[in-house]
C-alpha cells in the first residue's frame, strides 16, 4: 500500500482554509479557474446512474463512444450557478426543494463537465466550529464521531445528469472528495443523508452503512436516513480495485471506476503543489 501521510500538510484541524490546498498559490490571470483538476475518458455507461437511485440499481452496462469528462472546482459564481441548476433539475422532478449554492470557506464543490455542459456535482463539507449540514438533523450522531476523536465530513448536493449515466463521473466525484477530505484534511468518515429507498444503492456501490434513523429533512421536505462511510474501508477498496474499470467481474461497487492508487498519488501531489 502506498502511504500518503507524508504528502499531507501539517495543520491544526480547527483552522479550515478558505480555499482547498494549493488554490491560493495559483496564478491570478483571467483563466485561473479554468484549470481542470482531472480529465478522464469514460467509455462505460450505466442506466440511471444519478442522485435518485432505486433500491435495485441497474447492472446493465453498454460500451459507447468514449467521452472525456473534466472535473473542476466551483470557485466562481458562474460555476456555482451551473451546479445549482443541475441540482434543481435533478431534485425538482422528485418534488424536492433546493437552494442555490453559495460561497462557503468550509465547503468544496466539485463540478463535472462534458464539453461545456455541467453533468455532475458534489459538495464536500469540512467540519468546523460552524458544524456541518448534517448537524441540522443528525448532530447527536456527528457528535458521537467527534467524541471518539474522528474527523467527519459530509456529502451534500450530489447530482449526476440522467442523460450521462456514467459510472466514472460519480466515481471521480467521490474519489476527488476522498482526496480533499482524507488526504488533505485527515477526514476519517463521510456522512450523507439519503432518501430511505436509496440506502441499498449507497451500501452496494460505496460501502456506506446506516448511522441514523429515518427523519424528515426540512431542506428538501422528504424523508432522510443518515449513512456513514468509514474512509479506511474506502481506502482499502481504492487500493484493491481502483483503476480496473469493467475488468473486475462480480464486483458490484463502483470502486473499480475510481482512479488507481498511482493516479490518486499523482493527483494529490499535483494539488498539493498548486499545479
Amino acid at each position: 500500500m502506498i502511504g500518503l501521510r507524508s504528502l499531507r500538510p501539517t495543520r491544526n484541524m480547527s483552522e479550515i482554509p478558505k480555499l482547498p490546498l494549493g488554490i491560493k498559490n495559483r496564478r491570478k490571470d483571467p483563466d485561473e479557474w479554468d484549470k481542470t483538476i482531472v480529465a478522464f475518458p469514460s467509455p462505460y455507461r450505466l442506466k440511471d446512474l444519478c442522485l435518485d437511485q432505486s433500491a435495485e440499481p441497474a447492472n446493465e452496462e453498454t460500451r459507447g463512444d468514449k467521452q472525456e469528462f473534466k472535473v473542476r472546482l466551483a470557485t466562481n459564481e458562474d460555476r456555482r450557478m451551473s451546479a445549482s441548476l443541475l441540482i434543481e433539475k435533478m431534485y425538482s422532478w422528485r418534488g424536492y426543494g433546493t437552494n442555490a449554492l453559495g460561497q462557503d470557506p468550509n465547503k468544496i464543490t466539485l463540478v463535472a463537465y462534458l464539453h461545456d455542459k455541467v453533468v455532475g456535482t458534489l459538495t464536500l463539507g469540512l467540519d468546523s466550529s460552524q458544524g456541518m449540514v448534517v448537524d441540522e438533523l443528525y448532530k447527536r450522531e456527528a457528535d458521537m464521531l467527534r467524541t471518539e476523536g474522528r474527523n467527519p465530513c459530509d456529502i451534500t448536493r450530489l447530482a449526476v445528469d440522467q442523460d450521462i449515466k456514467s459510472k466514472s463521473v460519480l466515481a471521480a466525484l467521490f474519489h476527488l472528495s476522498f482526496i480533499y477530505g482524507h488526504n488533505f484534511h485527515q477526514a476519517t468518515d463521510f456522512l450523507i443523508e439519503v432518501n430511505p429507498r436509496h440506502v441499498l444503492f449507497y451500501e452496494r456501490m460505496l460501502g456506506f452503512k446506516p448511522f441514523g434513523e429515518e427523519r424528515t429533512c426540512p431542506r428538501v421536505n422528504a424523508p432522510a436516513v443518515l449513512l456513514r462511510l468509514d474512509l479506511a474501508y474506502a481506502d482499502e477498496q481504492i487500493l484493491q480495485y481502483g483503476g480496473m474499470g469493467a475488468a473486475v467481474p462480480g464486483v458490484k461497487s463502483i470502486y473499480p471506476y475510481f482512479f488507481s492508487r498511482e493516479d490518486e498519488l499523482g493527483i494529490t501531489q499535483r494539488l498539493q503543489k498548486g499545479e
